[in-house]
């Protein structure tokens, strides 16, 4: 598309992008007020809160928490989902419809009703309010993202090159880790990346299954917000924005030299 038409589609585009990027972005200038009421644009810029932020316990270990829960998250569900996506391409007709309702229901169920579900069910195996609890949740709810993810890239693979290497000899698990692996690579840092998003954002879950002394970031956030409204929970905000920009900005890298 050229000419007005072209130029009118970027114009809606961009505009599309701002109305959805802005609201977000307005968080970063609120961490760095001087006041202590949330105020846009800031009266005086600081790093106070920067320091109210770092130098709490409980903001330290809430972020220390939300990453190791969504690493282990995102690693589970790129072991499970990606085994899951190579079993779903093998299936045919309804056993493959079948397979993939069922492994995007948890993004197609509300998150809610999960929550409540998870609550009783950890609640009677004692995981309610332990490290362990919240992974396994997370992961079950970051897994569709990588069986998909990855289940795009088997789409494009060609299934010739399997069948070549597995002709010279290769054992299944050498094609996997040599031929099929390397060309889906892709998908599984795409599908990593989702995961670990999914789980360092996830706040319904998290506020169901957390205990006084496992807190993860957006539980510790929306702690503050039901207490005081202060620019500390910017400052949070603030670095949750920056840890997914920097694992999205780190997959593009990965796939990029993969490429």
């Amino acid at each position: 598309m050229t000419g007005r038409g072209g130029i009118g589609l970027n114009l809606f585009a961009a505009a599309m992008a701002a109305f959805l990027v802005l609201p977000i972005a307005a968080v970063v200038p609120a961490a760095f007020s001087q006041s202590s009421f949330i105020r846009l644009p800031p009266e005086a810029w600081s790093l106070r809160w920067w320091h109210v932020f770092l130098a709490d316990p409980s903001w330290r270990r809430a972020l220390v928490k939300s990453i190791e829960v969504a690493t282990w998250a995102a690693a589970l569900s790129v072991v499970a989902g990606t085994a899951a996506a190579l079993g779903i391409a093998r299936l045919r007709g309804t056993a493959r419809r079948l397979a993939l309702a069922l492994f995007v229901g948890p993004v197609v169920v509300p998150v809610i009703v999960l929550a409540v579900a998870l609550y009783a069910l950890a609640r009677s195996t004692g995981m309610v309010g332990t490290t362990a609890g919240l992974v396994i949740a997370h992961t079950m709810l970051a897994l569709p993202y990588v069986a998909l993810n990855v289940g795009v890239s088997l789409g494009m693979l060609d299934p010739r090159l399997g069948l070549a290497a597995a002709g010279l000899g290769a054992s299944p698990w050498r094609v996997f880790r040599t031929v099929t692996l390397p060309l889906i690579r892709p998908g599984v840092l795409g599908g990593a990346v989702f995961a670990f998003v999914t789980s360092f954002d996830e706040v319904v879950l998290s506020i169901f299954l957390a205990g006084p002394t496992v807190k993860t970031l957006p539980v510790r956030i929306w702690e503050e917000i039901r207490i005081e409204y202060t620019p500390v929970v910017a400052v949070a905000a603030t670095v949750m924005i920056a840890l997914a920009l920097a694992a999205a900005g780190a997959s593009r890298l990965f796939r990029r030299r993969a490429a």
